[in-house]
């Protein structure tokens, strides 16, 4: 089995569905890999596979030395305490040392994060699955060295590959991406519950749809669980509103008016707050118009 990464040692920080995939990817390409995660089972899981466990942030930063140390971590500010508060990587983190952020983080938090270290903000796009398959779409933001550095890495848990530009550029795009994914779903559920009212089979909706111009993998794949109405979490209602208020802010500091951003978000809000549904997966948006009671 061809194994790109044997010699290097590679810290790998959050554990979630995203992560565990893309450390056991790593592992199995050959890496060395040191894991932290703040909850028990996932690092032990990890250990059980043969990756080993750092017993703090600052140990799995000595541990990697001028390595690259990959973070999966889901909100801004959970991003900027592990790497630089007490008890964070910084404490234990080479000056060489290389940080790729998976996540999607806030775009001027992203650029103030690089300049105090070496950054590749590189969020992604294919979900669980993608994850799963190590066929994630990455947008890589940064400079050229350092993405050259972070390369292989991505090589091992992704297929499509862009970079983007300076720090930040990654973390724009994600946001471009999240804008069309946020407000497609939206456009799903309608569509298949306006067939559904309709008296039309949504299900055969859905697959008539797939052959013509509003075909998507939204469609396909979130469109097959508002049918079947499986909304076991891949990806949280609560994340998907998270993204939505970072582009927000994204879109308000460029100073660009989106009337259907703002109802995006209105919709979200309602969905994760008033509806109390934020545990559900993004695609159980759709419940926003099933009739109640």
């Amino acid at each position: 089995m061809n194994k790109p990464l044997l010699g290097h040692k590679i810290g790998f920080v959050g554990l979630g569905n995203m992560g565990r995939a893309n450390a056991r990817h790593l592992h199995e390409a050959g890496a060395e890999v040191i894991v932290w995660n703040r909850s028990e089972a996932p690092a032990e899981a990890a250990v059980a596979l043969g990756m080993k466990r750092a017993a703090s942030l600052a140990e799995l930063a000595r541990e990697v030395g001028p390595g690259i140390i990959c973070i999966n971590l889901t909100m801004t500010d959970v991003v900027e305490k592990v790497v630089f508060d007490e008890g964070g990587l910084i404490e234990g983190l080479h000056k060489d040392a290389l940080i790729i952020d998976f996540g999607t983080t806030g775009v001027p938090e992203t650029k103030r994060f690089s300049e105090r270290v070496n950054w590749v903000d590189s969020p992604v796009s294919g979900g669980q699955v993608g994850a799963e398959a190590a066929t994630l779409t990455i947008m890589a933001g940064g400079s050229q060295e350092n993405f050259d550095r972070a390369l292989p890495v991505f090589q091992v848990v992704g297929k499509n590959i862009t970079h983007l530009g300076p720090s930040g550029a990654g973390q724009v795009t994600k946001l471009a991406n999240q804008l069309i994914v946020a407000q497609t779903i939206d456009a799903v559920a309608q569509a298949l519950r306006l067939a559904e009212l309709s008296g039309v089979d949504p299900a055969l909706v859905r697959k008539a749809l797939l052959g013509g111009f509003a075909e998507s993998r939204i469609l396909d794949l979130h469109g097959a669980r508002m049918v079947k109405r499986d909304f076991a979490p891949g990806g949280r209602a609560t994340l998907q509103l998270k993204d939505v208020r970072l582009m927000c802010e994204l879109a308000e500091s460029v100073g660009l008016d989106s009337p259907t951003l703002k109802n995006s978000r209105a919709q979200w809000e309602t969905f994760v707050h008033e509806k109390g549904l934020g545990d559900l997966d993004h695609s159980g948006l759709f419940k926003l118009y099933e009739k109640e009671g």
